[in-house]
């Protein structure tokens, strides 16, 4: 099992981004993405953006928990 944790982008240079993890601070790779800004929020794992988190995936997960 894979765990992510959830974080918003601060801000960005070469490839590098400072997170927002709940309060958490944290230097993170976004090589694997492309077209990631500040305010972007991103599924992270070991120090990586794994995926980008969008609007269309806050209501799904919305409706699978009503």
């Amino acid at each position: 099992m894979c765990v992510g944790l959830p974080a918003k982008i601060m801000t960005m240079k070469d490839g590098v981004a400072i997170v927002d993890a709940s309060g958490a601070k944290r230097e993170i790779s976004t090589e694997l993405l492309t077209d990631l800004e500040p305010g972007d929020y991103v599924m992270v794992h070991a120090g990586i953006a794994i995926a980008r988190i969008t609007d269309e995936d806050d209501e799904d997960m919305m409706e699978d928990l009503l």
